[in-house]
């Protein structure tokens, strides 16, 4: 139980970290909303389904990511701005490594409660659907992102993050599916060593 108190502890020192002096609250509650919610999921599930540590401690790693882009905005992360002059692209990229982390990480979410509740057999069905699910997940946040546009105008500018890129959805939903099919053909054996080792 140590190691879960472990991850509890860095969950915490970065969400209040971000919460210091941020961009701005309104932008930081709606970038660290999910991560909030979810851990009050996996703290109602811990004991009736816990997941491998792998897979949470790539939950915290894809909260951490909310955190910074809840603290500077995913528009403007001061270590993106470098990766942005030193590549010399055309703006600040942040939010696609947020959105490849929407894909990996469900991913490994999803993959591991098929197997273990044996939804889907190993093999082709069972990456094709972990991938669905994923790309459902992200095309259903930017719906969510453009009804908090609609609903909350202008202050919702930080939050959308599309710095005057048109195809900004699209090529969100693009990484997330790129972040699946990764976690899907990288992970998938090393994922299944770890879920043996809990259910044997």
């Amino acid at each position: 139980m140590k190691k879960y108190w472990i991850l509890i502890i860095f969950y915490t020192v970065g969400l209040v970290v971000s919460a210091i002096n941020p961009h701005d609250y309104f932008t930081w509650i709606l970038e660290v909303f999910p991560a909030l919610i979810g851990l009050s999921v996996l703290l109602l599930t811990f004991r009736p389904f816990r997941f491998t540590y792998l897979t949470y401690c790539f939950i915290l790693l894809h909260c951490y990511i909310l955190f910074v882009g809840g603290h500077y905005t995913y528009a403007e992360v001061p270590l993106f701005y470098w990766i942005q002059k030193i590549f010399h692209q055309s703006r600040n990229n942040y939010d696609k490594l947020g959105h490849f982390a929407q894909g990996f990480v469900p991913a490994m979410i999803v993959r591991e409660m098929f197997v273990r509740q044996q939804i889907v057999k190993k093999g082709l069905w069972l990456s094709f659907l972990t991938i669905c699910v994923c790309l459902t997940v992200s095309a259903l946040y930017e719906l969510l992102e453009w009804f908090v546009a609609v609903v909350s105008g202008q202050s919702a500018e930080s939050f959308l993050g599309t710095q005057g890129y048109i195809w900004d959805t699209q090529s969100d939903m693009l990484f997330a599916l790129i972040g699946a099919v990764c976690m899907v053909v990288l992970m998938s054996k090393f994922q299944d060593k770890q879920i043996e080792s809990i259910t044997k």
